[in-house]
């Protein structure tokens, strides 16, 4: 099987990986805790994804993954003002 190498398929499947590392450090963040905790960090790679999976949807033309992700991407960062919000008035 003769595979080409296609960087932005490569850069696809980082963007993913990137995605799925939120959820491996909100698991192991709940796990530690004993308890559902949702880090700053899950935000972070939340908005650091989406917006490499946006980027890629783009360059393929995606309309669905297009939509999908840029109206997420209002969500993530939403929650990090959310957040940084809510530890100014505790501070």
């Amino acid at each position: 099987m003769n595979v080409i190498l296609d960087w932005w398929v490569l850069f696809g499947f980082s963007a993913q990986f990137v995605f799925f590392l939120r959820f491996f450090v909100q698991w192991l963040q709940s796990e530690k805790q004993k308890q559902s905790v949702i880090p700053m960090s899950f935000w972070y790679l939340s908005v650091i994804g989406s917006v490499m999976i946006l980027i890629y949807a783009l360059k393929r033309g995606d309309p669905v993954f297009i939509a999908g992700q840029f109206l997420a991407l209002f969500i993530y960062i939403r929650n990090i003002i959310l957040r940084r919000e809510s530890r100014l008035k505790r501070s």
